[in-house]
C-alpha cells in the first residue's frame, strides 16, 4: 500500500524548511475514522509493517519515549484542548501500552497486523486536499566540524538560550539585530557571552538552526551534540522561496545542493538572504545523546515523525504509507513501498497542516542522502484502541 509518489526525486533534505507551504483548505477535522477489512491477512491491508522483524527494538524504544512524554504535565496540557472528540491522553497512552505488548509478543508482521486490526481503530489524516493526500519529506541530524573556542577559521557561533528570553519585549529582535547581516556582530547585543560553539561555515550554522540539532566533531577530537533550546517568536521565512521569487532559481530546479552551490558561488548573497528569516534558534549541549524532538524525548531513526502539533496528537502511534528511498547493494537509491509504524514525536516550522509529515532518518552523511531524496506523497494514519 505504498504512496503514489514520483519515481524521479529531487534532492529534498532541508527543503521542508526552504519552501513555503500552499494555503490549506479549511477542514472540520484533521482525521477521519477508517478501517481495513481483515477477513484475511494481506500486506496491502492496514497495519502490515514489513520491517517489523529487524526494526522491533527501535520501535519498542520509540514507544517507550512516547510513554515517557505522556506521563508529563506538558502532555496533560497538550491534550486538554485537543480538538478531536474521542482522542484523549489516556486513550493514546492505553493504546501505546497495548501496542507495546503486541510488538513484544508477536512472532511476525502478519501476526502483529492481525492483532492490531482486531483491537485498534485507524484514523486517516485528511491531508492537504481533504482526501488523504499527505506530502512526506525527510530530516536528519547533520554532522559538522566545530570548535569550542573562536578562531580565525571557526567564526560563526551557535548560541545558548538567553536566561531572560521570556521577558524580551515583543516583537523580538530580528536575526539581523541579533547577529548582524554578516552573522558576526552579536558581541554588542543580547547574545553576547552566550556563544556555545563555533562553526567555520555560516551556512552550516544556519542549517543547524533549520534542523534544530546537530552532532559536532570538535577540533580536539571530541564529539558534541547540540539540541533545540528555544527560539524567537517569528514565522519561518524560506530563503529557497526568496531565491525563487527573485528569479534566481526556478522552482522546479530548487534543491539543497542547488541552493548551497548558489551561495558558495555568491557568498555575499548570504548577507541579503539569511537575515530575511527573522526566526532565531537557541541550543543546548546534549552530550553524546540522541537528538531530541519537540516533545523533549529522543527521536528514533525511521520510527519518529514530525507533524503539525496544533492538529495531530502528540506522542501518538501512527502508520505511514509511502514510497521510501532505500539504499541498494550497489550503493544506489531505489523507491520501496513502505508501511511502517511510527511515533509522532516532533514538529517543525515548515510542517504545517494535516498534509505534511517529516520523517527522521538518522545521523550523518547517508542519513542526509536519504532525507534529501524523500519527496513523495502517501498516507498517514493514527491508531487508537477501540473504545
Amino acid at each position: 500500500m505504498g504512496g503514489a509518489g514520483p519515481k524521479r526525486w529531487r534532492r529534498r533534505g532541508l527543503l521542508a524548511a526552504w519552501m513555503t507551504l500552499w494555503s490549506l483548505p479549511a477542514l472540520a477535522s484533521p482525521l477521519d475514522l477508517v478501517n481495513c477489512h481483515v477477513e484475511f491477512v494481506d500486506p496491502v491491508c492496514l497495519g502490515y509493517d514489513a520491517q517489523f522483524g529487524q526494526g522491533r527494538q527501535a520501535l519498542l524504544r520509540a514507544i517507550d519515549h512516547s510513554l515517557d512524554y505522556l506521563g508529563t504535565d506538558a502532555a496533560a496540557m497538550a491534550y486538554e484542548g485537543y480538538p478531536l472528540a474521542g482522542i484523549t491522553r489516556d486513550r493514546v497512552r492505553r493504546s501505546l501500552v497495548r501496542f507495546r505488548q503486541l510488538v513484544a509478543t508477536s512472532h511476525s508482521a502478519q501476526q502483529l497486523q492481525t492483532a492490531v486490526n482486531q483491537e485498534f481503530d485507524f484514523y486517516r489524516s485528511v491531508g492537504s486536499d481533504g482526501a488523504g493526500h499527505v506530502d512526506f519529506t525527510g530530516y536528519f541530524e547533520p554532522t559538522y566540524r566545530a570548535s569550542a573556542v573562536p578562531t580565525a577559521e571557526y567564526r560563526y557561533p551557535l548560541y545558548r538560550r538567553p536566561g531572560d528570553l521570556e521577558t524580551w519585549a515583543m516583537p523580538h529582535p530580528t536575526r539581523a539585530e541579533l547577529e548582524g547581516t554578516d552573522g558576526l556582530q552579536s558581541a554588542g547585543g543580547p547574545l553576547a557571552g552566550l556563544e556555545l560553539v563555533w562553526l567555520r561555515d555560516r551556512m552550516e550554522a544556519f542549517l543547524v538552526q533549520v534542523q534544530g540539532s546537530a552532532r559536532l566533531q570538535l577540533t580536539d577530537g571530541s564529539v558534541m551534540s547540540v539540541g533545540y533550546a528555544g527560539r524567537t517568536e517569528y514565522a519561518y521565512t524560506s530563503i529557497g522561496r526568496a531565491l525563487i521569487d527573485d528569479g534566481i532559481i526556478a522552482e522546479a530546479d530548487l534543491s539543497l545542493p542547488v541552493l548551497l552551490e548558489y551561495f558558495e558561488q555568491n557568498p555575499e548573497a548570504l548577507d541579503s538572504y539569511l537575515p530575511r528569516n527573522d526566526r532565531f534558534v537557541f541550543f543546548k549541549a546534549t552530550g553524546d545523546s540522541p537528538p531530541i524532538g519537540n516533545l523533549n524525548v529522543p527521536v528514533t531513526p525511521g520510527r519518529s515523525i514530525a507533524t503539525d502539533k496544533t492538529l495531530m496528537p502528540p506522542g501518538a502511534l501512527a502508520l505511514i504509507s509511502l514510497d521510501l528511498p532505500m539504499v541498494t547493494a550497489a550503493d544506489t537509491w531505489q523507491p520501496v513501498a513502505v508501511n511502517r509504524y511510527v511515533l509522532d514525536q516532533d514538529t517543525g516550522g515548515a510542517i504545517q497542516g494535516p498534509g505534511r509529515v517529516d520523517i527522521f532518518v538518522g545521523t550523518g552523511a547517508q542519513a542526509g542522502q536519504q532525507a534529501g531524496l524523500i519527496n513523495t506523497s502517501g498516507q498517514l494514519y493514527y491508531l487508537l484502541l477501540r473504545q
